[in-house]
C-alpha cells in the first residue's frame, strides 16, 4: 500500500500508470483476438476443408469459454487475490493462443479456443476490478478511459492487423503474435501489480455455479446458431436458450438467498450501478451488433478486400483516441448524466449517414460520419461503466465487475445474432437469378448473393454474366444493409432513454467504506 501526498491526489502516479500499463496489454490480447480470428474464418474454411458452420464454433467456443468463466472471477479474486488469478488468465491465455497456432484439425482449433477464452474470460473483469482499485475513488473516470482505448480499437485494428498476417505470413501467425505479447505482460504483471491480500473468508457457491455458467453458457449457444439456421423456430435455437433463460432466471431467486452468491444481484440496489448497466446492455446490443456490420458492407457491397475495410473503419477508432482521455477527465469532475447525453448525440447523428447507404455513397461522408460516431464513443462507454463502478465499496467491486461484463458478454452477443439475422432475413426476400442452378444449399441461386459473389470472389463467377443484374443485385444488397442500420439506429436512440437517468449530481464514492477506519488515506492509495 503506497499513499500518495495530497497535492497529487488527482494526478495519475507512476505506480498507477504502471498498472494501468499491464491492464491494457492483456485487455489488447483478448479483445483484438476476437477481432482477428473473425477475419480469418475463411482461411479456415479453406485450410479444414469445413463449412463455414463448423469452423464459426471457433468462435463460438470462445464466446462460450467466456460466458462460464467470468461469472466465477468475482469469487475467485476475493479469494486469491486479484494479481495472482491475473497473471493465471495470461497463462491460459498465451498456451492457448499457442496451441492454436499447432492445430491440425478444426476440432483441434475448437478445443484450443476454448481454453483461450477461459483464460480471455478473467482478463477484463480482472482488469476492471484491477483498475478501480488502484485508481481510488477520484481517478477512477481517468483510469476507466485508459482502459477503454483497447475495448474500442480492438474492432477496428483486429480486421486491419488479422488481414495483413494472413496476407504477409500466414493463418498461424494470428495466434503466434500473442506469444511475445503475453510473455511481456506476464513479467510485466509480476513486477507491476502489487501483493496480493485475499479475503479467503467467504465459501464458494457450487450451486450457483451448476445454474449460472451452464446457463450463460447454454443461452449464448442458442443466440450463436441464430445467424446459421435464420430463425428462432429451429430446435437448435430455442432450445437451448429456453434451457439457459430457466437455469439463468432459477439463478436469480436463488441468489438471494447465501449471503455470498457467486454473482451478488443485491447490487442492482445501487442505483448508480443499475440505470449505467441498463444503459450499457441497450447501447452494447446497438452498437456491438450494427457496428460489426460496417466493415461487412465496405467487403460485400464496395468490394473492399480485408485490409481496406478495416483502414476505412480507422476514422472511428481516431475519434475515440480524441475524446476518451477528455471524457475520463471529466468523469472525475462532472456527473457522467451531464456528459454521455451529448456523446450519445453524436453516435446517432454519424449512425444516421448509415441508413442512406447505397452503392456508390461517398467515402468522404462514411468516413466522416465514422469519426464523429468514434467522438461519441470516447465520451460514452468508459463513463458509464465509471458511472456504475464509483459508488461501490472496495469489497463490492470484483463482484460489480463481474456483473457489468456478463452484461456486456449477452448484449454484444444478441446484438450481432439479431442484426445478422435481420439482414440474412433481408437479402434472402431478393429475387432469384433466371435460369441459374440451385446452390449448394439446394436453394436458387439469387441476385443478391450473386452480387457479393461478384465482389468478394470475382474470380469465380463464370463468364457472361449481365453487369445490369450484378448492379441490380447490388442495389438490393446495399438497401439491406440500410434496412438493417435503421434497427441499429433506432436501437441507439432508444439509449437515451436510460441515459437520462444518470446521475446529474456529484456521485458520493463509497471505494473506502468498508475500509478499516485507521487504514482510510487522506488522498488516493493503491488498495488492492
Amino acid at each position: 500500500m503506497a499513499n500518495q501526498p495530497v497535492a497529487a491526489a488527482s494526478k495519475l502516479d507512476a505506480t498507477v500508470l504502471k498498472i494501468a500499463g499491464v491492464v491494457v496489454l492483456g485487455a489488447i490480447m483478448s479483445i483484438l483476438d476476437v477481432t482477428v480470428v473473425s477475419v480469418a474464418l475463411p482461411t479456415f474454411q479453406n485450410e479444414f476443408d469445413a463449412s463455414y458452420a463448423r469452423v464459426a464454433w471457433t468462435m463460438t467456443g470462445y464466446t462460450l469459454a467466456l460466458a462460464t468463466v467470468i461469472p466465477l472471477s468475482g469469487w475467485a479474486a476475493d479469494r486469491f487475490g486479484t494479481k495472482r488469478l491475473y497473471m493465471l488468465a495470461l497463462v491460459l491465455f498465451t498456451a492457448g493462443s499457442g496451441l492454436c497456432a499447432t492445430a491440425d484439425s478444426i476440432g483441434q482449433l475448437i478445443g484450443y479456443r476454448v481454453l483461450q477464452g477461459l483464460g480471455g474470460g478473467m482478463l477484463m473483469p480482472l482488469g476492471m476490478t484491477i483498475m478501480t482499485r488502484a485508481a481510488g475513488p477520484d481517478r477512477i473516470g481517468r483510469l476507466m478511459a485508459v482502459l477503454g482505448i483497447p475495448m474500442l480499437l480492438g474492432p477496428i485494428g483486429g480486421p486491419i492487423l488479422g488481414g495483413w498476417l494472413i496476407d504477409v505470413a500466414n493463418w498461424h501467425w494470428i495466434f503466434l503474435i500473442n506469444l511475445p505479447i503475453g510473455a511481456v505482460a506476464l513479467v510485466y504483471a509480476w513486477r507491476a501489480l502489487p501483493k496480493d491480500n485475499p479475503e479467503p473468508s467467504e465459501s464458494f457457491d457450487f450451486l450457483g455455479m451448476l445454474m449460472l455458467s451452464p446457463g450463460l453458457a447454454s443461452f449464448l449457444f442458442g443466440v450463436s446458431s441464430l445467424p446459421e439456421t435464420g430463425t428462432i423456430t429451429a430446435v437448435k435455437v430455442w432450445l437451448p436458450m429456453v434451457l439457459g433463460a430457466a437455469l439463468v432466471i432459477g439463478f436469480v431467486f436463488y441468489s438471494f438467498k447465501p449471503q455470498h452468491p457467486l454473482l451478488d444481484l443485491r447490487l442492482f440496489r445501487n442505483r448508480n450501478l443499475t440505470i449505467a448497466t441498463i444503459s450499457l446492455f441497450v447501447f452494447i446490443i446497438a452498437f456491438m451488433g450494427a457496428g460489426l456490420l460496417f466493415p461487412s458492407y465496405f467487403l460485400q457491397v464496395r468490394g473492399e478486400s480485408t485490409l481496406h475495410a478495416g483502414l476505412l473503419m480507422a476514422p472511428q477508432g481516431i475519434g475515440a483516441m480524441l475524446t476518451m482521455p477528455i471524457a475520463g477527465m471529466l468523469a472525475d469532475k462532472i456527473p457522467v448524466g451531464r456528459t454521455v447525453p451529448f456523446a450519445m448525440a453524436l453516435i446517432a447523428t454519424g449512425f444516421f449517414t448509415f441508413t442512406q447507404v447505397g452503392t456508390d455513397t461517398s467515402y468522404w461522408l462514411l468516413c466522416g460520419s465514422l469519426f464523429v460516431m468514434g467522438l461519441g464513443m470516447g465520451g460514452t462507454m468508459m463513463p458509464m461503466m465509471t458511472s456504475a463502478l464509483r459508488t461501490l465499496t472496495h469489497h463490492e467491486v470484483a463482484r460489480g465487475s463481474t456483473l457489468t461484463n456478463i452484461i456486456q458478454q449477452i448484449g454484444g452477443s444478441v446484438g450481432g445474432a439479431v442484426m445478422s439475422v435481420i439482414l440474412t432475413s433481408r437479402l434472402n426476400e431478393s429475387a432469384p437469378v433466371p435460369g441459374a442452378p440451385a446452390g449448394p444449399d439446394g436453394k436458387p441461386v439469387t441476385e443478391a448473393a450473386l452480387a457479393i459473389a461478384a465482389q468478394t470472389h470475382p474470380e469465380m463467377l463464370p463468364p457472361g454474366i449481365p453487369p445490369e443484374l450484378i448492379r441490380k443485385g447490388l442495389d438490393f444488397v446495399a438497401d439491406s444493409f440500410a434496412t438493417t442500420f435503421w434497427v441499429g439506429f433506432a436501437l441507439v436512440l432508444a439509449t437515451l432513454i436510460p441515459i437520462a437517468f444518470l446521475p446529474k449530481k456529484r456521485e458520493v464514492s463509497h471505494l473506502l467504506d468498508d475500509q478499516p477506519e485507521g487504514e482510510r488515506p487522506a488522498a488516493p492509495v493503491i488498495i488492492h
